[in-house]
């Protein structure tokens, strides 16, 4: 498994943007399919963004799109999550997940077996 660990969340002014960040290591971080999912106070956790090992294919939850941009860099090992026009609804722990190529592309949670600690976004109105 890829090692994880998330950085920027914050709190925000509706309105405003963040870009949180997903550090890996271990395992190599290319071959993995990336995703971001949210867990909103008193919800279930659920996705919100990912992205293919090469970068070419992502994915959006429809709450996100035209306000969420998932990008990487592989040489990095960092993985991004820009976010813009932010909602009070946006308001949740952010985690970012890896899910090893050969598994195939999924949104599905159960299909990311590498997770980050979270890192806490609060949007105020």
């Amino acid at each position: 498994q890829v090692q994880l660990v998330e950085s920027g969340g914050g709190l925000v002014q509706a309105g405003g943007s963040l870009r949180l960040s997903c550090a890996a290591s271990g395992r190599t971080f290319s071959m993995y399919n990336m995703g971001w999912f949210r867990q909103r106070p008193g919800k279930e956790r659920e996705f919100v963004i990912s992205i293919s090992p090469n970068g070419i294919r992502t994915s959006y939850a429809d709450s996100v799109k035209g306000r969420f941009t998932i990008s990487r860099d592989n040489a990095k090992n960092t993985m991004y999550l820009q976010m813009n026009s932010l909602e009070p609804e946006d308001t949740a722990i952010y985690y970012c997940a890896g899910s090893w190529y050969i598994k195939g592309w999924s949104i599905q949670e159960t299909n990311f077996d590498s997770w980050g600690q979270g890192t806490q976004v609060t949007v105020s109105s």
